[in-house]
């Protein structure tokens, strides 16, 4: 990804054809060091392929990937009217222990 990025990065400076020793500096200059045979994979990759095309390719099949999460599961359902009532006594308690007493600071004194 790395080097694809430099890749990308070069080729909006304008240079149409990144070499290994472009994308090497680029990586150097954040003190990444490359691998020669990744590096000459991703060229081999690219090279004379026009990355606007690339990009729409690679947009329309991203399109097609579902990226929403799933929905949560739905709670489960009561037991009985007592089991109900159990946990709404339970919000009750927490909610009392969670009051907003300053304790005798205020924000603003």
């Amino acid at each position: 990804m790395k080097y694809l990025a430099a890749y990308l990065l070069l080729a909006l400076a304008g240079n149409e054809a990144p070499s290994a020793a472009d994308i090497k500096a680029v990586l150097s200059s954040v003190g990444i060091d490359a691998e020669g045979d990744r590096l000459d994979k991703v060229i081999s990759e690219l090279q004379g392929k026009d990355l606007q095309q690339l990009i729409a390719e690679g947009s329309t099949k991203l399109a097609s990937v579902p990226s929403g999460g799933a929905g949560g599961a739905a709670a489960p359902a009561a037991a009985g009217g007592a089991a109900a009532a159990a946990p709404a006594e339970e919000k009750e308690e927490e909610k009392e222990e969670e009051s907003d007493e300053d304790m005798g600071f205020g924000l603003f004194d």
